[in-house]
């Protein structure tokens, strides 16, 4: 049986130094491998037990990376094992195959954003004049498909991401606050339409997958089982699906975890 594994990246798979979440004293921590290096520094990392159980599925599945990340910052990641034939960048906008962009996804994708929602310039127009100098530290626009924000995410007001939310909510978009980067997303842009697409060409019959933030919430609804690590805007509004286990590790040990879960899986059917 065909089956795909469709995961997001930051904060389910790999880890900033900053999500590590490690509790134990430093003498017992888990060997870490660096997975990416962004300016000629180490920034994204797995365990290195989890570097061999991922090295294991890119050969024993269909797997597929599937992160908000543009095209240029997934391309800084190298996980263990052989480059996978298929990767989702940009939320569910481009669908890579053999590291290259599939033109009529892209099109695809463009007459859908087109039809169903507010332009992203009416969006980052609004993004840009309601943030506040004091909490807002960089605007980028990913791919000319979505916005977001790097924040100090201790000054942000909870207020302006609800009233935000609304906004967009109005529009046909979504938003979502993943440590110190605020996504303004369309809502017709998901991974799990990429995925699906995936699915169709691969006649893939079972579909497993996993994700920690809103934006994955479409991907694990559209799984035929699915995990969540212990922590994540999922974790925090206590996001249930059919099929979903939830995880009880935080931080870079649910990333083992949920590496584990995917091959225990592929494994017993």
């Amino acid at each position: 049986m065909t089956r795909i594994v469709a995961s997001d990246l930051d904060r389910t798979l790999i880890y900033s130094a900053a999500a590590l979440g490690l509790t134990m004293p430093d003498a017992e921590a888990p060997r870490l491998l660096c997975v990416e290096v962004y300016e000629g520094k180490p920034l994204s990392y797995v365990t290195e037990t989890a570097a061999g159980l991922l090295d294991e599925l890119v050969r024993t599945a269909v797997f597929v990376p599937t992160t908000t990340r543009t095209r240029e910052q997934y391309g800084r990641i190298h996980l263990p094992g052989p480059a996978p034939e298929f990767a989702i960048c940009a939320n569910g906008g481009h669908l890579l195959v053999d590291g290259v962009s599939d033109p009529e996804w892209q099109a695809a994708v463009a007459r859908r954003l087109a039809a169903e929602c507010a332009s992203l310039d009416e969006v980052r127009a609004h993004l840009v004049r309601t943030a506040d100098p004091a909490w807002l530290l960089k605007e980028r626009v990913a791919e000319d498909l979505f916005a977001y924000l790097v924040v100090e995410r201790a000054l942000l007001p909870d207020a302006w991401v609800k009233e935000l939310a609304a906004w967009a909510e109005a529009r046909g978009w979504t938003v979502s606050l993943q440590g110190r980067k605020l996504y303004a997303v369309p809502k017709p842009l998901t991974k799990s339409a990429a995925v699906r697409e995936v699915a169709r060409r691969t006649g893939a019959e079972e579909i497993l997958a996993a994700g920690d933030s809103l934006l994955d919430a479409d991907l694990l609804l559209a799984a035929d089982r699915s995990w969540r690590p212990g922590h994540g805007e999922l974790a925090d509004t206590d996001f249930e699906a059919p099929g979903l286990t939830v995880l009880p590790e935080r931080g870079i040990a649910a990333g083992e975890e949920i590496a584990r879960a995917f091959l225990v899986a592929g494994r017993h059917g």
